[in-house]
């Protein structure tokens, strides 16, 4: 067993450096990527810090908003990586990977891994911005720690269900399809743009089995001045269960994407 998950560990890491070698050699990528959470912050969360419509406990909208833009900037990276896999199906890769001994698992887990990186690059870019726009944020040791954990178990959980996604639909068109009608509910039934408080009953119970909310819970913890930290450790708890057992469910999935 040990040697197992000392394999599946070591194969993970080569797979995520791989995976994360593409982004280096085509930056462009995060270019693009770069723009959706400035259009975010820059117009929407401007505009609704206006009208102060929205109970946000203290907090100005923009830095209420903040954690809910990273988090749907991880996520938006993150659900559509199963979109790799079927452009690896496709040019006979993923065909290549899955005849060699490498576990499953470490499959999986090199692609969350690699999701992770480039949901940290996206928390750069909304740290960055926020400060330009004068977002007083908590930048401290271990604030920093704590949103490298979340981007990464978030980013991997969304990865994971992406994974399962490509294994069933099988065609680049459906999967955009799909990945759009999941990503947009998850957001809206989160507490990324507004409180649960404010939700009708029925999505505030939605609210509370989505893995995104428990992302934003955290995130806003740790990066805002003067909101309460006592959930943090159960919020991290919380994805890191459900990012291990998607990766889970993933692996057994990964091999019925090549039929």
């Amino acid at each position: 067993m040990i040697r197992y998950l000392s394999a599946t560990f070591k194969k993970s890491y080569i797979l995520a450096e791989m995976e994360t070698r593409k982004l280096l050699h085509d930056p462009t990528e995060l270019i693009s990527r770069a723009v959706q959470p400035i259009l975010w912050l820059g117009i929407f969360g401007e505009a609704l810090s206006k009208v102060r419509a929205i109970p946000t406990g203290g907090l100005t909208y923009l830095q209420f908003i903040t954690p809910g833009i990273l988090t749907q900037s991880v996520v938006f990276v993150a659900i559509f990586y199963g979109l790799y896999i079927i452009m690896d199906r496709d040019t006979g890769i993923l065909q290549k990977l899955l005849v060699t001994p490498t576990p499953r698992l470490a499959l999986v887990w090199g692609k969350m891994i690699s999701a992770g990186l480039r949901g940290l690059s996206q928390a750069l870019i909304v740290f960055i911005f926020a400060l330009i726009l004068g977002i007083p944020l908590v930048i401290t040791v271990w604030s920093v720690a704590g949103v490298i954990v979340i981007v990464m178990l978030g980013a991997g959980f969304f990865t994971g269900l992406s994974m399962i996604i490509a294994s069933i639909v099988k065609t680049r068109e459906r999967f955009m399809g799909i990945g759009q009608v999941i990503t947009l509910p998850l957001f809206f039934a989160s507490n990324a743009i507004y409180p649960v408080s404010i939700m009708p009953g029925w999505l505030q119970v939605v609210a509370t089995v989505n893995p995104l909310s428990y992302m934003v819970d955290g995130l806003r913890t740790l990066m805002l001045p003067g909101v309460a930290g006592g959930g943090v450790g159960f919020d991290i708890l919380v994805l890191a269960v459900v990012t291990l057992l998607i990766s889970m469910l993933s692996a057994w999935f990964y091999p019925k994407v090549v039929m």
